[in-house]
């Protein structure tokens, strides 16, 4: 490993907060892993984030790649770190990550972090802990009622506008997409496809934020998806992702926030080949990113009959804007939720002997660097 060249950081999610409620992509986090496992447990505000921040420093620093799973709900603390060159991942396994070791000792380790608080200062404060836990689900169950009616209005739009979808056009043009995009291609048939499942963007307190500028590199091909139907944009992602499985090679698939059934990117690593959706305003456009990759823009608008679409105008106009309200309404509760928790946080961190953690954290480094060393 080049101890002079800081490692690279891709960052994703492994879930998300959706119009079908929470998403959990989360058994995709490990599929890297192979060597070791640990499964941090502990309450909010106990150091789980920090732990994996440390160690992603200490490892970048020398030279390795790390990937950051986010939390949907904190995007700035991490839900899992992983260290693919070595195999290893550290996890957070508290509730709603439902990480239990399935061969404790040999491949995974349970960290408790609640070895290390005193319970004589958090037990004093049990009802408000209670309280402030409770008004916090209330919230989330708010936001993703708010988020599921948005999806409604949100079909709604999507109707008016495949009404007026010329079929012939699409088919044309997704299937000339997939031959440039496996163009001289030679296909693995002697190993099964392998797609991973994550998200590379997510509905949260702050709004939607989009890690896609941290996965497409310099050296890959995009191919950037756009149309006011954002059914056809992800059916063509899904047509795309389906012919590099059939050709066997592995492929990342990354899911939509808003839609989770449904692809917004995928990468094809083998080939350095991207396709996403870069519809506006909720997406990134490649063509903006410092480091500007190849890009070839696919505009599916030239699928539908304007003419016909705009006797719907009014309607479809009113079924955005009551979609994008709805959606900016349940982002207001998920902050809501997320400052419930910051107020359990302080409790536990209280608590805290973080010295002891950090005399763990150093512990889990060390180990972590003699599989370096095999």
């Amino acid at each position: 490993m080049d101890m002079a060249r800081q490692g690279k950081i891709r960052k994703m999610f492994p879930g998300g907060n959706t119009t079908k409620g929470y998403y959990f992509l989360f058994e995709y986090m490990i599929q890297p892993a192979v060597n070791r496992v640990y499964i941090i447990k502990g309450g909010p505000g106990t150091g789980k984030s920090s732990l994996m921040n440390f160690i992603s420093r200490e490892m970048t620093g020398r030279g390795y790649e790390v990937e950051h799973h986010h939390c949907a709900t904190d995007p700035d603390s991490l839900d899992g770190l992983v260290i693919p060159d070595l195999g290893v991942a550290l996890l957070d396994g508290t509730a709603p990550h439902a990480f239990d070791p399935k061969n404790p000792g040999i491949a995974e380790e349970i960290v408790n972090l609640a070895e290390y608080w005193d319970d004589t200062v958090i037990i004093p404060y049990k009802a408000e802990i209670m309280e402030i836990s409770k008004r916090g689900n209330m919230h989330f169950q708010t936001a993703y009622s708010l988020l599921k009616q948005s999806k409604m209005a949100y079909d709604q739009w999507q109707w008016y506008v495949e009404e007026a979808i010329d079929p012939a056009k699409y088919n044309r043009i997704s299937r000339l997409l997939v031959e440039r995009m496996l163009e001289g291609i030679t296909p693995n048939y002697d190993t099964a496809p392998q797609a991973r499942h994550l998200l590379a963007s997510a509905i949260t307190p702050g709004g939607i934020v989009d890690f896609r500028q941290a996965l497409i590199e310099r050296d890959m091909k995009v191919f950037s998806v756009r149309g006011e139907s954002k059914t056809l944009v992800k059916q063509l992602i899904r047509r795309a992702a389906n012919a590099a499985e059939e050709m066997g090679l592995y492929t990342e698939q990354y899911h939509c926030p808003y839609e989770p059934d449904k692809l917004d990117m995928l990468i094809i690593p083998a080939v350095r080949t991207v396709v996403t959706n870069s519809s506006q305003p909720y997406h990134l456009d490649p063509e903006g990113l410092e480091e500007k990759p190849s890009v070839e823009t696919v505009d599916l608008d030239i699928c539908i009959k304007k003419g016909l679409l705009e006797q719907y105008e009014e309607e479809k106009t009113d079924a955005l804007i009551r979609s994008r309200n709805l959606l900016e309404k349940g982002i207001e509760y998920l902050a809501k939720a997320r400052a419930a928790h910051s107020e359990r946080e302080k409790y536990y961190s209280a608590a805290m002997d973080f010295d002891r953690v950090d005399i763990r954290r150093k512990e889990i480094l060390n180990q972590i660097l003699q599989y370096a060393e095999e």
